[in-house]
């Protein structure tokens, strides 16, 4: 890497992986496609490495992750120092990129984050992923700071705990007695249909073994990437599946759903884990978060 970096450069780079192309990039930026091109080129020539993977959409290398990394914690350092030095002047939106797992998002996070947001001016880029699965946005340098259900840090960051998600083994009443006439046996899991939310979501099939004492063989899935969607394949009677207890309604467990093993349950551990900066906005964001999640999720 050369002992002084053009940040003009490396915002084209950063522009094009985060907005998908060099064409957007160029919009995001006010520049044309081709002053992108040239800026990124420019950036791979000095640095003697390839940044870029020309794809569709184009994705950083590892040498170029690390490159981002760096310049956008720079960022929000000098964000931070600009909004100190010029109190009296308006200072716009600060906007923070953060990985949030599905389930949070559809559930707690939003009144948790709520008073944060009205106090401070900040908007946010969530980027949506499985629970286990947030933590690599995070290692890559794509956000500032992710729900996990990592329990160690990351070089360079910290970690706190937030709380637990509790879920349920749900079906809908009409699915139950047709699929699990005598409970959950490991012959009818053969065969019922269950709903997961991708194919990186392990939740289910760990609670199984928790609960049958084996590995199971293969199950029919049918994979929903929406929180929404996912209870709605559950009510209608479509497959069975692991609710979080914030999306189980009282009305839910006596009228149209079930608790499948109603002795048992998967508890998932939340965790905040974000850069180590020492920036007021993103210390700011670790102190609200903890607060509200202590009053939305289990201890």
């Amino acid at each position: 890497m050369p002992a002084m970096l053009d940040y003009k450069l490396i915002e084209a780079l950063a522009a094009v992986v985060q907005e998908g192309g060099f064409e957007k990039a160029a919009k995001a930026l006010y520049i044309t496609q081709s002053a992108i091109s040239q800026r990124v080129k420019l950036l791979e020539d000095q640095t003697g490495q390839i940044l870029l993977a020309r794809g569709t959409p184009p994705r950083a290398t590892p040498y170029g992750l690390k490159m981002l990394k760096h310049y956008l914690q720079v960022k929000r350092l000098e964000d931070d120092l600009a909004g100190e030095m010029n109190e009296n002047a308006d200072p716009g939106f600060s906007s923070l990129a953060i990985g949030v797992n599905a389930d949070s998002l559809a559930t707690w996070f939003v009144d948790a984050i709520r008073p944060f947001l009205l106090e401070k001016r900040v908007v946010l880029d969530i980027r949506v992923d499985d629970q286990e699965q947030t933590h690599r946005l995070l290692r890559d340098g794509e956000v500032v700071g992710c729900l996990s259900t990592q329990e160690q840090p990351m070089q360079g960051c910290r970690v706190d705990y937030l709380g637990c998600m509790n879920y349920r083994l749900m079906a809908a009443r009409e699915f139950a007695a047709a699929w699990f006439p005598n409970g959950l046996t490991e012959p009818d899991v053969l065969k019922a249909p269950a709903v997961i939310f991708n194919r990186k979501d392990e939740l289910h099939h760990r609670f199984l073994r928790q609960v049958l004492g084996k590995t199971l063989g293969p199950i029919p899935i049918f994979y929903v990437p929406s929180s929404e969607k996912f209870v709605d394949f559950i009510a209608s009677g479509l497959a069975y599946g692991l609710l979080p207890d914030q999306q189980i309604s009282p009305s839910d467990r006596k009228s149209r759903m079930i608790d499948l093993v109603p002795n048992s349950h998967a508890r998932v551990k939340l965790y905040w884990h974000c850069w180590n900066l020492k920036s007021p906005l993103l210390e700011d964001l670790t102190q609200y978060l903890g607060q509200s999640a202590k009053k939305l999720l289990e201890e």
